[in-house]
């Protein structure tokens, strides 16, 4: 009973002002608006960012070799070290905490020819684990290097889906034949699409795979340009790398702390870098959106006070009649979220109808999609419920503490 009275006055006070009411109303759908579809965009941005990431790999070290910088056991700094497959197997050996490893070649500016189309391409020899690694997935109809391709040194090749397009066109590429210079190959796998923002001597969608054995008798290389690992636990990756130091450092004397004999890329480390830069954006849209919801807010107790100056009459005959403090109290706490429910909930209804024809396409690769997600609704219904609170409870205090005498005289 009281909460239908609570409504129908609620109604009337509303009609009475219109365009006030409308533009309260319309300062919350606003502000909901702005922090669900900032928190949104900033949820989607750092998924994206983190998916990005992990089209490189996830929790991988890279080690190319450098220069040496400490002079050890007699040797001089300067010296330049060079890694050999070898190397790659001895880490295996050693290490325990290595889950995967694959010593990686490289060349760049291969001719590839596939009848008149010609791509001048990067081509990296390399292990069938280097698929497990570096998400170096095929598309449906093809596969990428196995075993038996390293045992025999087979002339087959894994495009990336970018040299596909521009070999083939339309045009299906597994199981026919290119050159690479000159030299035939035959294709066994397409790379399928996949967002990567970072990279290492270019994008895999740009780049051409052949197996390692078959890399090293055609072109010739003693040595390999880098080496992949990854270990069991990613968080451990420091601990790793020490490893890694030490038994490399024995076998080619150098230094087991020379930083400069190796260059590390941590991939562990760079994703903490984009973990931090997405948090910082959340933060950073939540406080723009809350501000935005706060204006709105203001907008709320400026209209409950000019219902409380134009029922000070009013109120006075109800407290006169018995009405007791709670029972205004609650009146005007009710109305106050009642206006902020309202805005609320059709700014989240438009906010969802945004996010729901949001354009994808190549625009989601770099900022995402925007997600209404459980944790962003709820981080907005608090919201509302506390800028409705706060925004109503000093206008309802107000009316509630008016003097009955003196109400009715005004």
């Amino acid at each position: 009973m009281k909460s239908f009275m609570f409504l129908s006055q609620f109604v009337r006070d509303m009609r009475a002002q219109k365009l006030r009411t409308f533009l309260t109303i319309f300062g919350i759908i606003w502000g909901t608006i702005s922090i669900v579809l900032l928190l949104g965009f900033g949820v989607g941005l750092g998924r994206q960012l983190k998916k990005n990431l992990h089209g490189l790999g996830e929790g991988l070290v890279i080690l190319w070799p450098g220069k040496t910088s400490i002079p050890y056991q007699g040797m001089g700094r300067g010296r330049q070290l060079h890694f050999r497959e070898d190397d790659a197997f001895l880490l295996e050996r050693e290490i325990q905490q290595i889950k995967y490893i694959c010593p990686e070649y490289a060349r760049w500016g291969v001719e590839l020819k596939q009848q008149k189309n010609t791509y001048a391409a990067q081509v990296r020899g390399v292990y069938p684990v280097y698929r497990l690694m570096r998400n170096a997935i095929p598309s449906r109809e093809g596969r990428f290097l196995n075993p038996v391709d390293i045992d025999k040194k087979r002339r087959v090749i894994f495009l990336g889906n970018k040299v596909k397009e521009e070999l083939f066109k339309d045009d299906s590429a597994e199981g026919k034949y290119i050159t690479l210079n000159g030299i035939p190959f035959q294709v066994v796998g397409v790379l399928k699409e996949k967002h990567q923002n970072s990279s290492y001597g270019g994008r895999d969608e740009y780049t051409t795979y052949i197996p390692a054995t078959t890399f090293s008798t055609i072109f010739g290389h003693k040595y390999i340009s880098n080496m992949i690992v990854q270990g069991h636990d990613p968080r451990q990756n420091k601990a790793l790398q020490e490893r890694i130091l030490q038994v490399l450092g024995k076998k080619y004397r150098f230094h087991p702390e020379d930083r400069e004999a190796l260059w590390v890329w941590d991939l562990m480390e760079s994703e903490k870098v984009f973990m931090a830069m997405g948090i910082g954006f959340n933060i950073f849209f939540s406080l723009v959106g809350a501000f935005t919801l706060i204006v709105g807010g203001i907008g709320v107790s400026n209209i409950m006070n000019v219902v409380v100056e134009e029922r000070t009459r009013e109120i006075g005959l109800k407290m006169a009649l018995g009405a007791k403090k709670g029972f205004v109290l609650s009146q005007f706490l009710f109305e106050t979220l009642m206006i902020t429910l309202i805005g609320g909930a059709i700014g989240l209804a438009i906010s969802y109808g945004i996010i729901a024809v949001f354009p994808a396409g190549e625009i989601e690769q770099y900022i995402g999609r925007p997600t209404l997600s459980l944790g962003v609704a709820l981080v907005a219904v608090a919201l509302l419920g506390l800028i409705g609170f706060i925004s109503g409870f000093g206008p309802a205090k107000r009316a509630a503490n008016l003097n009955p005498v003196e109400a009715i005289r005004s």
